[in-house]
């Protein structure tokens, strides 16, 4: 009874220590969970009861997730989403990869300028080229279609670029001149040698290309605003919400919809991401 007696207390401190140790990360884990929960708790709310002072449904109306597939065409946009966020990611990594390593692994004159021009392109708002861009993507035909969106990947990515550049600086350059004296070309050390190698970078970078393809707005507004079968699920949410103001929880089922396919890509690449993250800028 006494060991046991004198174990409650210890048991208690080492709690409220680990609690004080830890409660930042407690705070900022209810900050961003809590939003979720609401989300959750209203989608599956009955109509009358949304956005009211009752937090917890009356009742649990499952189907409200089923009802808004009747009410929209939620497989289109998601087909259209998943198009974008795709296709773009895919033309990143093929045009940003030997962009980085030309950058991180090659001496040529001009490298210096050509990084600080990169870097000075992240700095620049979309909304600068906004204008002159739709009046070329107009000009070609192309837009009310996705292209005006997915093209520009597959050319230049300045963010991208110099997250894999910062990744492959931390890579010795010994692998690299081993691999050319073994008799390797340029793009042959960078396929074989260097990217598996920086896949950790490679991987956040493409996750992070992703996510904001797959909740960007102003692009598919900008482009495909007038052609509602083009239209992702961001741009189909928004309108949604216009369409059925009223209806907060089928609008909150929509967002939880949304976010699912990036909430399930994070949680199954979070590892690489994490580790991508942490190895880039180590060296500048």
């Amino acid at each position: 009874m006494t060991a046991a007696s004198g174990r409650a207390p210890r048991d208690w401190r080492g709690a409220l220590d680990w609690v004080a140790v830890h409660s930042i990360g407690i705070a900022l884990g209810l900050m961003f969970t809590l939003p979720i929960v609401f989300v959750l708790l209203t989608a599956v709310m009955p109509d009358e009861q949304a956005f009211t002072a009752d937090l917890w449904p009356r009742e649990w109306r499952w189907g409200n997730f089923v009802e808004v597939f009747e009410r929209a065409p939620l497989l289109t946009y998601l087909g259209n989403s998943m198009l974008y966020a795709l296709l773009a990611t895919a033309g990143m990594l093929l045009s940003s990869i030997p962009a980085a390593y030309a950058l991180a692994k090659l001496r040529w004159r001009g490298r210096d300028a050509v990084f600080l021009l990169v870097v000075g392109a992240m700095m620049l708002p979309p909304q600068v080229v906004a204008v002159p861009l739709y009046d070329a993507w107009s000009g070609l035909g192309l837009t009310g279609t996705l292209w005006p969106l997915v093209v520009p990947y597959f050319l230049f990515d300045a963010f991208s670029v110099f997250l894999l550049r910062q990744f492959m600086l931390t890579i010795p350059q010994s692998y690299v001149d081993a691999a050319r004296v073994d008799g390797c070309t340029e793009f042959q050390a960078m396929l074989r040698v260097v990217v598996p190698m920086a896949r950790p970078g490679i991987a956040a970078t493409a996750l992070f290309c992703f996510l904001y393809t797959w909740n960007d707005y102003f692009g598919p507004l900008l482009y495909t605003s007038e052609r509602p079968d083009e239209w992702t699920l961001s741009l189909a949410l928004s309108s949604f919400k216009g369409m059925h103001h009223v209806q907060w929880n089928l609008a909150m089922a929509v967002t939880l919809l949304t976010m699912l396919p990036a909430v399930v890509l994070f949680v199954l690449a979070q590892r690489s991401f994490v580790r991508g993250i942490t190895f880039t800028g180590v060296k500048g």
